[in-house]
């Protein structure tokens, strides 16, 4: 089904160069690939190669050959690969082209003119298969991150592709999204589809694919076997830079410090219009100070709205913070606070990485400014991409630099939305130290994360939030533990005695 002889690609003026280099692969009618490696791998390239952004929307040099079904893609016009080749991006939200679910699940079908009665046949038959019934005819706006991917998902199903790639479609997916997803491709590998998925996350995968691809810096490293992949050690998977496949059963690696200095919130509530008064209500809270406190619960449970609210970001949000003896409205929390949003692409800025560290720094000397920032960038392994443009780089990267925004900017409170979202083992386990780091210094820090591996390296402290209410706080001891536990078993079925279990 594709088939790449001595491929090699390298992007154009962006100065990425996250391309490939000798790519020779196989891939049968059919079969089930998850591609894997560290940011930056080339994982996304090689999935722009099968769906043809590359060569017909990402510039280049390519050389080699690519065929889909004994053709070769530059031979092939763009809108017949996309007849052919279903996509779901890393974030749903850059391949929406309507307003409602209904009209996007159906735009491939009408870019490709199919008439109006079988074009309702494939909303109807996707429907079913896919089980969306409670999302047709909904605002892509006020839909879940997970709600989303679904739609993105029946948007490439209604096409009746032969292939479907997907880029990290679980990066932004709390547990119960991820088990929703799977079941999606369950189904198409039972329609015997070719699907290839790039992803971090590899537990909730590895029931299902037939080989594992371990890219590193462009090439084709390492090939595996699920048997094989499934032999492999911690030991061996930390050093390829690869996350755990039990990531529901490590070890506790943070303490809470002895302190009573807390931080106290009041009457804090948000309502969005069209969602009703649930939205966000926490009459009285009282959080430690200094501590990693992990933010945790479903997508739309209000995670992201708290911290917004919390940042004073939101005007409409009520409710006083009590910080240090001291009363702050939303506006003047502005001051104290800063917010890394889940979409950081919504936060970036400048023309380069060292720009965009430095647009975070106050600038009374500049030549202390910069030295610090090339620290920051040396802490998150950023320091070749300096000079790159930001928007050039892969999802994970752009997350890194985001974050070294918010190490450089000097605020007493820190909040991260999804801060590991994309990132591979070793990049993840840098972020975690440099929140440690931070809290060393006497910041406060929220996370808000899915990312349970996250959780047990830097976390001490844990809120949960469900539709819009807390329904525990507690130190991350052993109660915390168990409810943390609860709470994954709950949404899937967590791996029994290191096995892994089918969704």
């Amino acid at each position: 089904m594709i088939v790449m002889k001595d491929v090699s690609f390298t992007y154009g003026s962006s100065g990425s160069d996250n391309g490939l280099h000798d790519i020779n692969l196989h891939i049968k009618d059919g079969e089930t690939i998850l591609l894997c490696g560290e940011s930056g791998c080339g994982k996304t390239t090689l999935t722009r190669l099968i769906n043809g952004l590359i060569p017909y929307f990402y510039e280049g040099k390519l050389t080699g050959e690519v065929f889909l079904n004994e053709q070769e893609v530059k031979t092939i016009p763009f809108y017949q690969i996309a007849e052919k080749v279903g996509s779901v991006f890393q974030n749903p939200r850059t391949q929406f082209y309507n307003v409602d679910t209904t009209s996007e699940i159906v735009f491939g079908c009408e870019n490709m003119a199919l008439p109006v009665e079988e074009i309702m046949e494939r909303l109807e038959r996707t429907t079913d298969n896919l089980q969306l019934q409670g999302l047709l005819g909904r605002s892509l706006f006020a839909l879940s991150g997970g709600e989303k991917q679904k739609i993105a998902c029946a948007s490439a199903d209604a096409i009746h592709p032969e292939i479907v790639a997907l880029d990290e479609p679980s990066s932004n997916l709390d547990i119960s999204s991820i088990r929703d997803l799977t079941g999606v491709i369950r189904y198409w590998k039972n329609q015997k589809k070719t699907i290839v998925i790039s992803e971090h996350r590899l537990y909730y995968m590895l029931p299902y694919v037939d080989r594992i691809i371990y890219l590193k810096q462009g090439r084709i490293h390492k090939e595996f076997t699920r048997a094989e992949f499934l032999c492999l050690r911690s030991t061996d998977l930390k050093e390829l830079g690869l996350r755990s496949l039990n990531p529901f059963g490590l070890p506790v690696e943070s303490e809470m410090k002895i302190k009573n200095t807390q931080l106290s919130l009041k009457n804090f509530s948000y309502s969005y219009e069209k969602r009703g008064p649930e939205s966000l209500d926490i009459p009285e809270l009282k959080l430690p100070q200094g501590e990693v406190i992990g933010i945790i619960g479903n997508n739309g449970a209000g995670k992201s709205t708290f911290a917004r609210c919390f940042c004073g970001l939101d005007k409409a949000a009520k409710g006083i913070i009590d910080y240090n003896g001291k009363q702050y409205s939303a506006k003047q929390r502005r001051h104290i606070s800063y917010m890394v949003m889940q979409d950081v692409n919504h936060q970036l800025f400048t023309e380069d990485v060292l720009s965009e560290i430095l647009l975070s720094m106050e600038g009374q000397d500049e030549a202390a400014d910069e030295s610090c920032a090339k620290e920051i960038l040396e802490g998150l392994d950023l320091s070749a991409k300096s000079e790159i443009h930001p928007m050039a780089l892969s999802g994970g990267e752009k997350q890194r630099v985001a974050i070294g925004s918010a190490v450089a900017c000097g605020k007493e409170i820190l909040i991260f939305d999804e801060p590991t979202s994309g990132l591979d083992y070793r990049h993840m386990l840098e972020v975690a130290n440099n929140l440690k780091h931070l809290q060393q210094e006497g910041k406060s820090l929220f996370l808000i994360t899915h990312d349970p591996e996250l959780i047990y390296k830097c976390c001490t402290y844990l809120l949960f939030l469900e539709h819009g209410k807390v329904l525990w706080h507690r130190p991350l001891d052993k109660k915390a533990e168990q409810l943390l536990h609860d709470f994954f078993e709950e949404e899937c079925k967590a791996p029994k005695n290191g096995q892994l279990v089918d969704w």
